[in-house]
């Protein structure tokens, strides 16, 4: 039997088929190679740095499938069900929407797709795929195979390989879809199985592709002692609540650790309150930035945009707050009410939903109408905020407290300085630009 698993890409993506800073592995695919039964024939196709060959001999194809990527997904899916091949889907797009999704597909995996794959593939080597394959109990992490990295282009990407060691979040909230496709405890991988994949990885910079790594503090801790004598340089997301334990944050340093993405989300308490993310309302900002910084530990901050407590002035606000942090870089997204979520769910009831285009549900898009915005207005003050903090002025300003790493400081500043033309010529067109006060 011969299975083909492919993660889609929009047309439109900045780094397409380039080898850039900022293009990584998909992990859905080599999980899924991972579990796979012996015996069957896998080949794993990332669209973002290869093309789908769609002649490609198959008995099953399966898709992972983010909201942005649900158009183009379903495109191929149509093309490879008109040559008689089964189509599976899977990820968090089908699991919010499996009646879309089996619009173009025989089958749809809701949640983690390790706990039914092999029952996939048993019953399409059956031609007998059920149309919904559920089930209410997560995977076991400590059963995770080794990811099949070996089946994806290694040369293609920034680092051939990402390591997981966590999945799922507490805080569920409003505008996130972690909690509700992996659940809301902290399930974490043993340790001792994380360093042995750690010792297979041979490259000295590692990513944890977490959405908190931290999550669980003691179980950090012992992944972080564990991690001292490799040796190794790592990045990965976690809580701002890391700030609050000296001993997390210096074994944090002593492992390695270079940088941290941390969801700020906001400025604004009102904000944070209204979404749930009280976690950030127990912290003063600048004081936990500043422990982060002691430790030589740089911060790649994130910010969203277009909430109903937002004003006029949240987003300058924000980008004085940034350059004042000396944030190593930032991230300025556009809310975006992925389906699924409970901040979907609210604005669809209020009829504030205006774009149903999938392939515009990526965070650089306004799908909505914002209460004290105009959707073109929050879009070019988002733009207007990249080009303050992304500019040779505000590097100097942003300068890091220590030179630890400047390496990683620059290599991101100067990838999304490059990067953003692309990305705001390919949003606004040839709408006018901003002002300099907004």
């Amino acid at each position: 039997m011969r299975v083909a698993l492919i993660a889609p890409a929009p047309a439109s993506y900045i780094w397409r088929k380039k080898r850039v800073a900022f293009t990584l592995p998909p992990m859905a695919l080599p999980l899924l190679a991972a579990v796979t039964p012996p015996g069957v024939e896998v080949r794993l196709i990332d669209e973002t740095v290869e093309e789908v060959d769609l002649k490609l001999e198959a008995d099953l194809v399966g898709f992972s499938v983010m909201t942005a990527t649900a158009p183009r997904a379903y495109q191929l899916a149509d093309h490879f069900r008109s040559r008689g091949i089964q189509v599976v889907m899977g990820g968090v797009h089908p699991s919010s929407l499996p009646e879309e999704a089996l619009q173009h597909s025989d089958a749809v995996v809701m949640g983690e797709g390790e706990s039914h794959w092999a029952k996939v593939v048993e019953d399409a080597g059956a031609r007998r795929l059920k149309r919904i394959y559920e089930d209410s109990s997560p995977f076991p992490l400590d059963q995770l195979p080794a990811p099949r990295w070996d089946l994806l282009p290694a040369q293609k990407y920034f680092v051939p390989r990402t390591v997981q060691v966590t999945r799922g979040c507490p805080m569920a909230c409003s505008f996130c879809s972690v909690s509700s496709f992996f659940g809301r405890s902290c399930r974490h991988r043993p340790v001792p199985q994380v360093i042995e994949e750690i010792k297979a990885h041979k490259k000295k910079l590692l990513i944890f592709a977490d959405d908190n790594i931290t999550g669980e503090p003691d179980q950090a801790k012992d992944l972080f002692a564990a991690m001292i004598p490799l040796k190794k340089k790592w990045v990965s997301q976690c809580s701002l609540s890391i700030a609050d334990d000296p001993e997390l944050l210096d074994l944090a340093a002593r492992s390695g650790c270079m940088g941290l993405l941390i969801g700020f989300e906001s400025i604004s308490p009102e904000v944070l309150k209204s979404i749930g993310k009280r976690v950030n309302l127990q912290r003063q900002y600048q004081e936990a930035i500043r422990k982060i910084h002691a430790r030589g530990i740089h911060i790649q901050g994130s910010f969203i945009f277009g909430f109903d407590e937002d004003t006029q002035e949240s987003i300058p606000a924000t980008v004085r707050f940034v350059k004042e942090n000396r944030l190593t870089g930032v991230n300025y997204c556009r809310l975006t009410p992925f389906p699924g979520t409970k901040m979907y769910a609210a604005l669809e009831k209020e009829g504030r939903i205006i774009d149903r285009d999938w392939t515009k549900y990526d965070r650089q898009n306004v799908v909505f109408r914002p209460r004290n915005f105009t959707p073109s207005d929050l879009q070019e003050k988002i733009f207007w905020a990249y080009r303050q903090t992304y500019n040779l002025r505000s590097l100097w300003q942003r300068r890091p407290f220590s030179f630890q790493h400047i390496s990683l400081y620059l290599i991101l500043n100067f990838g999304y300085m490059k990067g953003l033309k692309k990305m705001e010529r390919e949003v606004m067109g040839g709408k006018k630009r901003p002002t300099a006060d907004g």
